[in-house]
């Protein structure tokens, strides 16, 4: 007598199984690690997994790539951030922390929230400043972006990166910010199309516009902004109604100005009458 097949029983779904694959789903969880471990410091392998619901073994091919990318360092179980030595030469500078750690939290808001408007391919430059250092800070991973820089130890930095194009500016050292300035700096400029230049300033008025306390870097962020297509100022709401003597470009120049809710209607009233799209975060 034949026996009767019993009916197979239907396999169990591994949690692997079931993970988005793809590069453009990877790319879109490595962005979203990178960000959830800029806002909190360190991560573990186990957090992430439940938190995106992907398998440890994902989750940690996730951080090695990430840290193959240059943009953080695993350690046992996760990941910490490798936060950028940008100013390390300044680190017992008493006067020098006191302006990068005010409006510390406005900076890296607003610094987010223009990274964010960083398309695939974009050539983006930015100019000196504590604001600019957290666009940089959030630039998306694998975007294929170039950036212009006349700080050197901004590009230094930056260079760590493989999936960015460092271009730097010629010209003399300011060792104040360790920017370039001057005609070489000037000159580099001439032949470049910027497609998106990120402005950070010492005050913006709503006549005046915007402006720098060094007539150099004036200079050659005004020559940033004559080739650019458009142009974002990341300004924290200390910065309103301060005219800091060289202006950098007016009100009309700017595409768009991303400050903190600190801003108040008033504050950003002359910028809005002026057609500037101005976004507070």
């Amino acid at each position: 007598m034949a026996t009767r097949k019993q009916p197979e029983k239907p396999k169990k779904e591994t949690r692997e199984s079931s993970e988005p694959s793809g590069p453009g789903k990877q790319q879109t969880r490595l962005n979203a690690i990178l960000e959830h471990l800029r806002k909190s410091g360190n991560v573990t392998v186990e957090s992430l997994s439940e938190k995106f619901g992907t398998s440890l073994v994902t989750i940690r091919r996730d951080l090695d790539q990430l840290e193959s990318d240059g943009v953080l360092q695993r350690t046992h179980g996760g990941a910490s951030l490798l936060e950028p030595l940008f100013y390390e030469p300044f680190k017992n500078d008493r006067t020098f922390q006191a302006h990068l750690e005010s409006f510390s939290d406005e900076k890296r808001r607003i610094g987010h929230a223009a990274a964010a408007l960083v398309e695939k391919g974009d050539t983006i430059a930015l100019t000196p400043g504590t604001t600019t250092l957290e666009v940089i800070r959030g630039l998306p991973l694998n975007h294929n972006i170039t950036v212009v820089t006349n700080t050197v130890n901004v590009a230094m930095e930056l260079s760590k990166r493989k999936d960015l194009d460092i271009f730097v500016t010629g010209g003399h050292l300011r060792g104040d910010w360790f920017s370039l300035v001057g005609p070489t700096a000037v000159d580099s400029l001439k032949q470049m199309l910027i497609h998106t230049l990120f402005i950070g300033s010492d005050g913006i008025d709503g006549q005046w516009g915007v402006s720098c306390l060094s007539s150099e870097e004036a200079q050659l962020n005004a020559a940033m902004v004559k080739t650019s297509r458009r142009r974002i100022a990341v300004i924290d709401s200390s910065k309103f109604g301060k005219v800091a003597g060289w202006r950098i470009c007016e009100v009309s120049d700017l595409n768009i100005l991303i400050t903190d809710t600190g801003a108040t209607d008033a504050m950003i009233a002359p910028f809005v009458e002026r057609g500037v799209d101005v976004r507070r975060v």
